[in-house]
């Protein structure tokens, strides 16, 4: 994992949440975003840290995630928070 990838400050909150997932900042590059959406964020730099996310689980927190990169993934299988904790399988 890239030294850049930083814990997200709100990992209490997102353990109560999502226990099986641990998020991290991320810049565009580190996340390794579908091809679809990178093409649709041109304004935004690859080294930009804009997106909080699990990438093990292709979650993404919609608090702490740039909004155009938000948007750029909702057609996408990436899933935000709010639509994990509703739909994930539980154990």
């Amino acid at each position: 994992m890239s030294s850049t990838a930083r814990s997200c400050p709100d990992w209490p909150v997102l353990l109560e949440v999502a226990p099986d997932l641990h998020f991290k900042h991320y810049t565009l590059g580190e996340a390794r975003l579908p091809a679809e959406v990178i093409v649709n964020l041109p304004d935004i730099p690859m080294e930009a840290v804009a997106i909080c996310a699990d990438l093990e689980h292709n979650v993404f927190n919609p608090n702490h995630t740039d909004p155009r990169v938000a948007a750029a993934l909702a057609d996408t299988y990436w899933y935000s928070l709010t639509e994990w904790s509703q739909q994930a399988p539980r154990a």
